[in-house]
């Protein structure tokens, strides 16, 4: 399974579901589980973005409602802070991880 979140792109190919809102990104997660890959677009064009959905992933890893431990992330944004934001929160979580072993 691959999620592709972003507003307005398509992926590149039709192996991946595709959500256009953080709503559906956590619609998607709750119905479907946590997919292989994700790849984010920061801008949404509403008021969360995908770094609100990376933040909410996170969350419900800690809270233990689902684990995000081996998804593999990719960042298509054009946003280049928004595109740091993502990576940075995925790096300290894989930093956290690492010293909860």
């Amino acid at each position: 399974m691959k999620l592709f979140l972003d507003d307005i792109r398509t992926p590149p190919d039709n192996t991946w579901a595709v959500v256009r809102s953080f709503d559906e990104g956590v619609e998607y997660i709750t119905k479907n589980g946590v997919p292989d890959v994700i790849s984010f677009d920061h801008d949404l064009g509403l008021e969360e973005s995908g770094y609100d959905f990376a933040k909410w992933l996170v969350e419900q890893h800690l809270d233990g409602n689902i684990d995000i431990s081996n998804i593999k992330i990719r960042i298509h944004s054009a946003n280049p802070v928004g595109r740091k934001n993502i990576e940075g929160l995925f790096v300290s979580f894989r930093k956290f991880l690492e010293e909860e072993k």
